[in-house]
Order: C-alpha cells, then structure tokens, then sequence
C-alpha cells in the first residue's frame, strides 16, 4: 500500500530547497522606549501600511514589536505623555524588502529614531 505520493514527494523536496537556500521574510526588530521619565499612554508607532502600539508604557520601559514591510512610505511616533499632552514626531522613510533594528526613544522633547534597516529583497 503506498501512503506517500510523487506530489508529497515533491513538495518536501521543495521545501528543504527553501530551508537550504535560506529563504526568508525581510521583518524590522523595531523597539520603542520610553526615556520621557514618566508614564506614557496612547504610543502609536505607524510605517507603511500598518501601525503597532501600546496602551501605555512605564517610564524606562521598551515596547517590542516585529513587523514586515509592505509599501513604501513614513514612519511616525505618536503618544500621550503624563501630562495629557500629546506628541508627535516623524521618523524615516521605509521601504519595501528592508529589514533590520528601529528604536524610537520617546522624550520629553520628541522621539529619537535609530532606524538600521537595510534594503536586502
């Protein structure tokens, strides 16, 4: 009796090609901190055709997220510090097939961006 096809054959053929050849999705590490000294709340981080955030975030505290970029376009920081004020602050361009770190560092001033992502696709 025979239990395994030619077509599964194929496909795990496939994809061990896939895994040796190290295929692999472009994703950014991105990392939000908040140095303002106190509690923020409302963090919104937006890039191209998508935005992550948090509800809040203690003071000296870091937000991590993973993502992948789809389109080009600006990023930017946006919160609401201990005082109800709200912030703002643009950051860099991404684009599409790039990867890598991106720590924005939340102020009393504004947002610090240390964006390391590279074009690899």
């Amino acid at each position: 009796m025979r239990v395994q096809g030619f077509g599964f054959r194929v496909q795990i053929a496939f994809a061990a090609c896939l895994l040796a050849a190290g295929c692999r999705s472009a994703y950014v590490d991105a990392t939000v901190h908040n140095g303002t000294g106190a509690a923020v709340s409302v963090v919104e981080v937006d890039y191209p055709s998508a935005s992550f955030g948090t509800t809040s975030l203690a003071a000296g505290a870091d937000f991590h997220y993973r993502f992948k970029i789809l389109g080009n376009g600006p990023t930017k920081a946006t919160w609401t510090d201990a005082m109800r004020q709200d912030h703002s602050s643009t950051g860099p361009t991404l684009v599409e097939g790039s990867e890598g770190p991106m720590i924005v560092t939340l102020t009393a001033k504004g947002a610090q961006w240390d964006v390391r992502v590279k074009k690899i696709h």
